[in-house]
């Protein structure tokens, strides 16, 4: 099993789950983070530090969320390593909640 990175993270990206993952499987990209699925050893260390709550494991993943599984293993493939915590993005807190943002993932 593996934790996936959902929606909500896009355009919020906070990095606090990042410090706390023992075997580095995050990846950030311009707007948004992922987890890569072949290094998650579901230790569910990082679910409680998402201040935007979009982590979840892959079997709890959020109705019309199910994408983001393959999403998250599609990206890591691409994007750099994160392992230390960042200043998140001036306008976080106006992005957090707001739906439909899948659109303005930037690759």
């Amino acid at each position: 099993m593996t934790f996936v990175v959902t929606e909500n993270c896009i355009k919020c990206k906070y990095t606090d789950c990042v410090e706390v993952c023992p075997v580095d499987c995050f990846h950030e990209g311009p707007n948004f983070l992922v987890i890569d699925p072949d290094e998650c050893i579901d230790c569910t260390l990082c679910e409680p530090e998402c201040p935007a709550e979009a982590i979840f494991s892959e079997e709890e993943l959020p109705e019309g969320q199910q994408q983001f599984k393959q999403l998250n293993a599609e990206l890591a493939k691409s994007w750099p390593v994160i392992t230390e915590k960042k200043a998140m993005p001036a306008d976080a807190k106006e992005w957090d909640g707001k739906p439909d943002k899948l659109k303005l993932l930037e690759r």
